[in-house]
């Protein structure tokens, strides 16, 4: 995918299954190509993340992926917030994973179609991308731990909104 215009017409033809993963601020290739192979089995219908700031899909990204770089678009914005934004004016809605979430991953409503975000690496999501979302969750951590490596949340939420959708 090359242009927004076209992630619009992709977004618009999938209607009510549209289903975006927007990575903002990823900057590990390896993450971006484990998120992309998992977005490709999960039937993800784009992947967009901002042009700056964020890894593009360079050749070691593309070689994790083990071809789910070449099944689903990928898209750089310059503007994120813009790109919501008017993926909202869509009819899309946004959940994005967070500390700060009030909600658990398996008590959201991931149906219809939805963008799931994801934070970077090392400082999560954004605040002004957390206000756009229409709802943060949290993936229940019943460990030690505070947070999960971006390409394993991805695919636990990926997948959860699979089983809403298709096995609920």
């Amino acid at each position: 995918m090359e242009t927004e215009e076209q992630l619009y017409d992709c977004v618009e033809a999938a209607g009510e299954d549209a289903l975006i993963l927007v990575l903002d601020g990823v900057q590990d290739p390896h993450n971006l190509g484990a998120c992309m192979r998992t977005a490709a089995g999960a039937g993800v219908t784009a992947v967009i993340a901002p042009r700056k700031g964020a890894c593009g899909l360079t050749e070691a990204a593309r070689a994790i992926a083990c071809g789910g770089a070449d099944v689903v678009p990928f898209l750089q914005v310059p503007n994120l917030s813009s790109t919501l934004r008017r993926l909202k004016d869509m009819g899309m809605r946004f959940v994005g994973t967070s500390d700060r979430g009030e909600n658990s991953l398996y008590n959201a409503n991931l149906s219809g179609g939805i963008g799931l975000i994801l934070g970077s690496e090392g400082w999560g999501l954004r605040k002004q991308t957390g206000a756009l979302c229409d709802d943060l969750i949290q993936i229940p951590m019943l460990g030690d731990l505070e947070c999960l490596n971006v390409s394993v949340s991805a695919g636990i939420c990926l997948y959860e909104i699979v089983r809403q959708r298709h096995y609920a």
